[in-house]
Formats: structure tokens, C-alpha cells, sequence
């Protein structure tokens, strides 16, 4: 069943209607919600009247936001830039652990949630004492929680923005936390609504005639900033998916029924999509790809397009700067490479000492912040001013990445600064060695890591999930192979002189390969 509101269509700013809606949520079991612009206005209004009046909010007070891909997540987003509320999303994959953290690290005074996150709130919720506000989206009731649907049925639909400063905060994301305990990265208000203009326009290449589909968690930044903000600030329309649980069969069959023009995943997702026969589908109306969150392998690169005929537009940024660099549409893609530079920053290659490196030369990757910090970089980590300011080096940001810039200005990822290995003199990145074994036939996916030998200090490692194929093949035969392999494809002092096959690696909920646990495990045998 469609359910779609009878409004007259909106009017793009040309003065040409557009068929496209605002949002459109399917669930996969035949029942589909359409908005148009008009109608997300309207009910974003009655759901700021309820963050306001009911909760008694005020501009700056944060409101955590765990809900699975249903439309109120998307109501939830703009009803708190209307009351300059700070959103801050949480993945329903969240242990009690998790969501006690965040309340008391926030001090969030409302949550937002659903039947299946609302016990594990209870059960913290006494150790929170900035918690004042629970709200259940469910067709049912809960003791101590007011129901979201009855209080959005009720309320007004005319609210009057509260007014909000270019620099005020407007959400706070808590980073994956690869690394130690997640921080708060605080976004202001310009950040993502100017940096953002620049990722619709020119990364995912979106006009309002297209349906852009991104299969991101809620809990995520990557989900706030292309599905709603680079989606709709160029007019476009939002595809979602309920998909409880990610299923590519899922994805394959979706893309070849709704006319998507755009779609985003995860390198991780694309891994697992060219496992399958994509040949069997036709994804009749499908016209630009992207990915980003990590790197992806040249070989899953090169396969998708073999299968689909489409290029994966792959691009660099992370929680604190949006975009940073991209493969924008039009440009040559370089396999391997995160592309050039959004114009939106001043992205160098720099050393130890602040000075920038020439082309070929592996640094940190950086962005300039002096004289003039850039707009569109994250205002702060929350509450922690000495974290904020050790990000700074000389003139510029340095993101904790390492990277390299060729002659033609296309940045290429080496690895996180904590993951370079260090191997009798030479230093090794992580993603060169596992792109290397993605190509052998064996390998689903790896890990890389460091793990200490007497004679080199630390060797390279490789924790490898096989293909069915090869499960059963005998591990030392298949471990020669790989190396073998590796040292054809790149240079031989690269190779994993040390191995282990596994049927899973580790990830954080955001589906990032965690390699400091499996580092850190190797470390500590």
C-alpha cells in the first residue's frame, strides 16, 4: 500500500514540477510513504512543536535520535535544525554499554527512540540525570515514555523557526571509535549546510530529477549528510529502504524495480556485491555510483563496472570535515585513488614539522586552517579543548591519515597513522597490501596489521576471510599462494610474512575493519 499525501506538488525554484517526492520509504512488504517538500514541512513543523511545547526544549539542548530507516528519523532531522535543537543519531546497534555513554557524555535531555532500544534506555536511564524526555515511536504505549505518533497526530503544523547563527551547533556525531572511546564531533549549522552544497553538486552529481539512495545507518554522519542534506539542498528526492538487515539480493532487486538514478554503500557492501551475479539484474535507470567511509579495493572497482558498466566514484572525508577529497563526476578516475580535493579546502600532504611534502612524498594528510579556518570543518570536539587543539599543526588540521599526492594532484590513502607497519626500515600501508590480496580469487576480505618479529621489529600480518571455494583447501598451500600473489602485484618487501584465516574480522557498527583490536591482540601474544 502507497500511502501519499494529496498536496499539489512542489515547485522547484526554475518554476518546472517535478514528479520526484521529497522522501520515499519503502519496507519491502509492499507498503511505501511518499512526501513531497510541502508535506516534510509540514509534518517537520508538527514535530518541532513537539520537541518545543510538549519537551520544552531550547535552542542548544541535544536530543540523541536511535531509530532504525523509518520516516520519522527524517522528520526528527529537520524539526531539530527548525528548533535549534543538537541532534545527535545513534545506530540501533548500540549496546546498553553504548547508549549509557553517550547520555551521560552528551548530557542529551530527550532520546528518541523505539520498542527495541527503549529497555536497554531503562535500564540506564536512572544514571542519567540530564535525561528528562522519552519518546517511543511505536504503535504502543511504555510506562515512562510519551508516544511520539499520538503527540505528532496532535500538534500544531505552524511553527516559527527558531533563529540559529552560522556557528551555532547543530548536531554531534560520536565517531566510530577505530581508536579508543569515541568523541563527540560537534557540527555547526554552516558546516554542513554550506560544505554539503558542494558533495550533492559535484560528488553525487544530483539535480532535482533524481532518486539517490543511500543504504548508510541512521546512526551515522554519512546518512545525515547525503541522505538529507546534499539530497535535498539540490532538490533531489531520498530513496530508503527499511532492510532491517543489510541483504545485497535486497539491494539488487531494488535497484532494478524503482528508477534510483544515484546510489551510495559502502566499500564493504560493494565487496560483497560483486561476489554475486549482478549480470542477472537490470538496473534499467541506475546512471553514477559512489562510496566512501573507507577505501576501496581497485579489484571491486574494476568488477562492479565490468558487471554494471558504471565507474564507483569513490571519496575522502571523515566525521569532522564532510568532503575532503573526491573522484568528482567528469573527472578521470585513478583506481585506488580517493581523487583530488574538494574546493571547499586547501588539502596538502604535510610532514612531521608542518611543511608541506612534494608530489611522491608519503605525509600526513592535512587541511589549511590559518589564516582562516575553513566553515566547513567540525567546530570541536565536544567538552575537550586539548583533543580539539592537538589536531592543529602549524597551519593546518591533520586528519590522522597518511597519504600520498602524485603529479597530477590525485591524493592516494595509505593508511591511518596508527596502522603503518614499519618493517626492517621500510613502511608498509595496510590498504596496498590488502588491496593486493582482494585480487587473488581466495580472498572475501583482510585485514593488515603489525604484529612484532625479533629480527625486522614488526612484520606484516594478514588476517584473511575465504571465498567458499577455498575453505577446505589445505591452509599452508592457500598462505604460499597468497603471498606468492602479493609479491607479483606489488612490491615483494610488502608481502604478509605471517597469516590467519578467520571467519569474520572485527568491525565497529559502522562496518569499519577495526584493525587496532586485531594489532593490539598480535602485541600483546
Amino acid at each position: 500500500m502507497v500511502k501519499v499525501f494529496t498536496l499539489h506538488p512542489f515547485v522547484l525554484q526554475e518554476g518546472k514540477k517535478t514528479k520526484n517526492p521529497a522522501l520515499w520509504w519503502v519496507d519491502g512488504d509492499g507498503e511505501e510513504i511518499k512526501w513531497s517538500f510541502e508535506e516534510l514541512g509540514i509534518l517537520s513543523r508538527k514535530v518541532a512543536n513537539v520537541l518545543s511545547n510538549v519537551c520544552g526544549l531550547q535552542r542548544g539542548d541535544r536530543v540523541l535520535l536511535i531509530l532504525p530507516r523509518i520516516p520519522e528519523w527524517w522528520l526528527v532531522n529537520v524539526a531539530c535544525l527548525r528548533t535549534g535543537t543538537v541532534l545527535i543519531p545513534g545506530t540501533q546497534q548500540l549496546t546498553v554499554k553504548d547508549i549509557l555513554y553517550r547520555l551521560q557524555k552528551s548530557k542529551a535531555k530527550c532520546i528518541i527512540t523505539d520498542d527495541f532500544v527503549a529497555p536497554a534506555v531503562d535500564s540506564v536511564g536512572a544514571e542519567c540525570q540530564s535525561l528528562k524526555f522519552k519518546l517511543l515511536v511505536s504503535e504502543g504505549h511504555r510506562e515512562g515514555w510519551l508516544n511520539f505518533k499520538d503527540l505528532l497526530k496532535n500538534a500544531p503544523s505552524s511553527h516559527q523557526c527558531v533563529t540559529t547563527k552560522h556557528q551555532d551547533p547543530m548536531a554531534i556525531y560520536f565517531t566510530s571509535g577505530t581508536t579508543g572511546f569515541p568523541k563527540m564531533t560537534e557540527h555547526s549549522h554552516s558546516s554542513c549546510g554550506i560544505g554539503l552544497t558542494v558533495s550533492g553538486r559535484y560528488w553525487l552529481d544530483l539535480t532535482p530529477s533524481d532518486i539517490f539512495w543511500n543504504t548508510s545507518d541512521t546512526g551515522w554522519a554519512k546518512a545525515s549528510w547525503t541522505s538529507v542534506f546534499s539530497t535535498w539542498i539540490q532538490g533531489a528526492c531520498v530513496f530508503v529502504h527499511k532492510m532491517p538487515q543489510f541483504n545485497p539480493i535486497t539491494v539488487f532487486e531494488s535497484l532494478s524495480r524503482y528508477p534510483i538514478t544515484v546510489f551510495c554503500s559502502s566499500p564493504t557492501a560493494y565487496r560483497m556485491f560483486v561476489q554475486h551475479k549482478l549480470s542477472s539484474y537490470t538496473f534499467k535507470s541506475l546512471r553514477h555510483c559512489v562510496s566512501g567511509g573507507e577505501p576501496i579495493n581497485p579489484d571491486v572497482m574494476e568488477k562492479w563496472k565490468v558487471q554494471t558498466g558504471l565507474d564507483i566514484h569513490e571519496a575522502y572525508g571523515q566525521t569532522e570535515t564532510v568532503v575532503v577529497c573526491a573522484n568528482f563526476k567528469g573527472m578521470k578516475i585513478k583506481p585506488g585513488s580517493m581523487g583530488k580535493p574538494s574546493p571547499t579546502y586547501d588539502v596538502k600532504i604535510i610532514d612531521e614539522n608542518g611543511n608541506i611534502l612534494s608530489p611522491g612524498k608519503e605525509g600526513d594528510i592535512a587541511i589549511r586552517v590559518k589564516p582562516t579556518r575553513p566553515p566547513f570543518l567540525f567546530t570541536c570536539y565536544t567538552d575537550d579543548p586539548e583533543k580539539t587543539e592537538a589536531t592543529i599543526r602549524g597551519d593546518f588540521y591533520v586528519t590522522g591519515d597518511r597519504g600520498i599526492m602524485d603529479e597530477d594532484g590525485y591524493f592516494w590513502f595509505v593508511g591511518r597513522s596508527d596502522d603503518v607497519i614499519t618493517s626492517a626500515g621500510y613502511r608498509i600501508g595496510p590498504f596496498e597490501v590488502e588491496s593486493a590480496l582482494l585480487e587473488h580469487p581466495a580472498v572475501v576480505e583482510s585485514a593488515v596489521v603489525s604484529s612484532p618479529d625479533p629480527i625486522r621489529g614488526e612484520v606484516v600480518k594478514a588476517f584473511v576471510v575465504l571465498t567458499s571455494d577455498y575453505v577446505s583447501r589445505d591452509p599452508e598451500e592457500i598462505m604460499k599462494e597468497l603471498q606468492d600473489h602479493v609479491k607479483k602485484v606489488t612490491a615483494p618487501y610488502k608481502y604478509p610474512r605471517k597469516m590467519e584465516f578467520v571467519q569474520q574480522l572485527p568491525k565497529t557498527v559502522s562496518g569499519k575493519i577495526q584493525r587496532n583490536e586485531l594489532c593490539q591482540k598480535e602485541w600483546r601474544k
